[in-house]
């Protein structure tokens, strides 16, 4: 299995175990779907309950949680548009410099600049549409993941800058 992890970060954003597709050669998109988890937990110590005591414990229920979010312990974050704005163009700064670090050749470097400013003009396009999410650290210099979904109203995907991203297998 791979582990996509945030490069700034280091936060585990996704794995290779859902479904991800390259786009524009700049970000990837990665399905999620919609599971039922179990709210609390359910702690058996052996012990049998006194007939005269009364259950104390809190009431089980269950949540749905998109499956992405939930495995890789994102958090929830919000932006405006000119919050949102400020944030990506400090990070893409960052990723510009973390490239240049690794040896990324000069042409490769203004790949990618031009590319993800040609994403993040169809991001702006449609900034109403998502919703924000940051790694588990909730660190504010690392990538802000974005949630959307699918034509069908109903099937979440998210987009991760593919530069901003480095790979372990495990």
């Amino acid at each position: 299995m791979i582990i996509y992890k945030d490069i700034i970060s280091g936060d585990e954003l996704f794995s290779d175990s859902f479904d991800v597709k390259e786009v524009d050669g700049v970000v990837y998109e990665v399905d999620g779907a919609f599971i039922t988890v179990k709210k609390g937990a359910d702690v058996d110590i052996g012990a049998n309950p006194s007939a005269e005591e009364q259950d104390e414990g809190v009431e089980d229920g269950e949540e749905r949680v998109i499956n992405v979010v939930h495995s890789h312990l994102l958090q929830s974050t919000s932006f405006d548009k000119k919050s949102y704005l400020t944030h990506l163009k400090g990070y893409m700064k960052t990723v510009k410099t973390k490239l240049q670090e690794a040896g990324k050749s000069e042409e490769e470097v203004k790949d990618f600049e031009s590319k993800a400013s040609a994403y993040a003009k169809k991001i702006v396009a449609n900034f109403k549409d998502y919703e924000f999410f940051t790694g588990e650290s909730m660190n504010i210099d690392g990538m802000v993941v974005l949630l959307n979904y699918r034509e069908d109203g109903t099937t979440p995907y998210f987009t991760y800058w593919k530069h901003g991203l480095k790979e372990e297998k495990v």
